[in-house]
């Protein structure tokens, strides 16, 4: 049987109450909420927290809001929460999109948004669709709190610029209005993670041009999350399927995937460029009031 190390264990209520636990059992600690991704490597020892603080009961880390031109997630919303939500549905529905192939009900009644961010895991879906909004994130310590691009946040696979002590409270997403969003998978099976994923965030003028642009992948080693080479490439074009071909090409060549059981570096390399065309395709066919299939 695999059981993890020995460790110490208090559970908190308030973000304050955490960050004292933080700093009382130090570096070695570590938060818990769904857990789907701390326990499995706890059992195998890859992971070894000296304390468990569990912040399930943190309730003012659970919301979904718009405050100050900006839709605003607590870091222990539940992906369940953020598939449901109709503030979601009503500005981005990409998260709608990429929630829906999230594991599986169980994992999504449970996992939580932040603890998503934090595993920094390169095939994890809700960071490449939060890359392609250009979120931010707030992040918490003692010494008060700071706001990070999303760009910023993931310094490598399994890793974030969160230190000791501090502890992720907030995801930040501007509202653009006149947008349209959507979120594509290749998978192996139905809630596994991704062979390849890609994400899209599109603004288009009445003339047809392209005047911001969103593009995130995930699992095909894309820096940050972000395929930036495409979106530089598409500002100030016309919103066509040429130019989202072109834009497919440049996210492919671009991006930097490994092989392993899930298929090898051509065939994702080549997903990585169709998926972008598809989620470029639906997020701007939304944007102008059609459905991700072009229909009014």
């Amino acid at each position: 049987m695999q059981v993890p190390a020995a460790f110490e264990y208090a559970k908190a209520t308030t973000v304050s109450q955490t960050l004292d636990l933080l700093a009382q059992w130090g570096e070695d600690a570590r938060v818990i909420a769904g857990g789907h991704s701390l326990i499995p490597m706890m059992k195998l020892r890859l992971a070894r927290p000296t304390a468990l603080i569990d912040i399930n009961d943190v309730s003012e880390l659970s919301y979904i809001r718009v405050e100050g031109g900006e839709l605003r997630i607590g870091a222990l919303t539940r992906h369940a929460e953020l598939l449901e939500s109709a503030l979601v549905e009503e500005h981005y529905r990409i998260f709608r999109d990429a929630e829906r192939v999230i594991a599986d009900p169980i994992v999504r009644n449970r996992g939580t948004v932040g603890g998503s961010l934090c595993q920094a895991d390169p095939a994890e879906d809700l960071s490449a669709a939060f890359a392609a909004v250009d979120a931010s994130v707030v992040i918490q310590g003692a010494r008060g709190s700071r706001t990070v691009p999303l760009t910023e946040f993931h310094v490598g696979p399994y890793e974030t610029v969160v230190e000791p002590g501090e502890l992720l409270t907030e995801v930040r997403v501007p509202i653009r209005p006149g947008g349209g969003s959507a979120y594509t998978k290749v998978e192996r099976r139905v809630g596994d993670w991704a062979v390849a994923a890609a994400g899209a965030a599109i603004w288009i003028d009445p003339a047809g041009t392209i005047t911001n642009v969103g593009i995130g992948l995930a699992a095909v080693g894309a820096e940050h999350f972000r395929a930036a080479q495409a979106e530089a490439y598409l500002v100030g074009r016309p919103a066509t399927e040429e130019s989202f071909a072109e834009a497919g090409r440049i996210a492919a060549e671009h991006s930097n995937p490994v092989a392993d059981q899930r298929g090898p570096v051509d065939y994702k390399r080549h997903l990585a460029g169709e998926l972008t065309v598809r989620a470029l395709r639906a997020a701007a066919a939304r944007g102008r009031g059609l459905d991700a299939s072009g229909e009014a």
